[in-house]
C-alpha cells in the first residue's frame, strides 16, 4: 500500500535533493526514510504524566501503518492548468509507482511535473493520448530510478579527493 506525504517539511527535504531520474515532463525525487512525524500541539505536550516519565506513549502515525512507500505529487497550476489534467496526472503517478514498487526502494518518493504537455498537442484534459503519454513517461522515470543505487549502497569514486 502506498501512502500520502502530507507534511511540508517532507516535501521540502525531497525536493532539496537532486533528482533520481528525469524525463521529459517529469523528475522523481527519492529519500530512504520515513516521513516525519507530526509536531505536537501546544495544549497535546501538557499532560498529567511526570516530566520525568521519559516513555514516549504517543501512538504511531496512521502514515507508518501504510507500508513503505509514501508518495508526493507536485503538479503546478502553471504547468497544468486544468484540474481535470493535474487529477489524471496524479492518478497515473501512483499507478505508476504502484506498478513499479517491486523494483524501487522503500521510503519517500515526489514525482514533480517539470514542463507542461502541449496543449496544442493534447487538446482534450483528459484524452486518452495524454493518458498515454504520461503513462509511458513515467514508467520510464521511474524504471530507471529503479536501476540506480541508492546513495547508501554507492562506492565512493576513486578519482575523487577524500575517497578512501
Amino acid at each position: 500500500m502506498i501512502g500520502r506525504l502530507v507534511h511540508s517539511a517532507d516535501f521540502q527535504r525531497l525536493l532539496s535533493t537532486p533528482a533520481w531520474s528525469r524525463s521529459t515532463h517529469f523528475a522523481v525525487h527519492h529519500l530512504p526514510v520515513p516521513p516525519a512525524r507530526p509536531r505536537r500541539k501546544l495544549n497535546d505536550a501538557i499532560s498529567t504524566e511526570l516530566s520525568t516519565d521519559d516513555v514516549d506513549k504517543s501512538p504511531e502515525p496512521v502514515d507508518d501503518l501504510c507500508g513503505r512507500f509514501w508518495l508526493g505529487a507536485v503538479l503546478p497550476k502553471r504547468l497544468a492548468k486544468r484540474a481535470v489534467t493535474r487529477n489524471l496526472l496524479r492518478r497515473q503517478i501512483r499507478a505508476a509507482l504502484q506498478r513499479h514498487a517491486q523494483r524501487l526502494p522503500g521510503g519517500l518518493w515526489v514525482v514533480r511535473l517539470r514542463s507542461g504537455f502541449a496543449r496544442s498537442e493534447y487538446v482534450s484534459a483528459a484524452s486518452t493520448a495524454l493518458r498515454v503519454a504520461a503513462r509511458a513517461e513515467l514508467d520510464a522515470a521511474l524504471g530507471a530510478a529503479g536501476r540506480r543505487t541508492p546513495a547508501a549502497e554507492r562506492v565512493p569514486h576513486a578519482g575523487r579527493r577524500g575517497a578512501a
